[in-house]
């Protein structure tokens, strides 16, 4: 069931999840390159050179490609979820849940690539989630969570 509240008129109705457009987009293509690549690179090998190549050098060129898979994977599943009990941060394998009463201030710094919430003078959760590379999106999903937080602090 939404939740909406009129004295916060940008608060979207919850669940709201945000995540970064640009960044997934650049995840799937970097992805199909680097498997296009390396499979390009594997079929212009002569007969002659692919023998040479034994299987621990095949096994180490599949694990640099994986772990790459692996990063990618990581940037495109980052993730805010707001839920009527509270925000659900994701950044890359790292999830973090917090109750409305734990979570910060958000903060969006002039050329951040991403906002923050503050937690304190000193604690800091990145919103990996929410990307300044996204223009307007993000500026939007900012102020969303920002109308979030108020009502849930008020």
């Amino acid at each position: 069931m939404a939740t909406e509240h009129p004295e916060h008129p940008e608060q979207p109705p919850l669940p709201r999840t945000w995540r970064p457009l640009g960044p997934r987009i650049a995840a799937a293509t970097f992805g199909v390159v680097l498997i296009g690549a390396f499979a390009w690179l594997w079929l212009q090998f002569d007969d002659e050179t692919r023998a040479k190549v034994n299987n621990l050098e095949k096994a180490t060129v599949i694990l640099i490609v994986l772990l790459g898979l692996g990063l990618l994977n990581a940037l495109a599943r980052s993730r805010v979820v707001a839920r009527a009990d509270g925000l659900t941060i994701v950044n890359g394998y790292r999830t973090r849940r917090l109750a409305w009463s734990e979570v910060g201030t958000v903060r969006m710094p002039q050329g951040a690539p991403w906002p923050h919430l503050q937690q304190g003078e000193d604690q800091k959760i990145s919103l990996l989630g929410i990307h300044a590379s996204d223009g307007a999106r993000a500026a939007t999903a900012v102020r969303e969570l920002r109308a979030l937080v108020a009502a849930h602090h008020s």
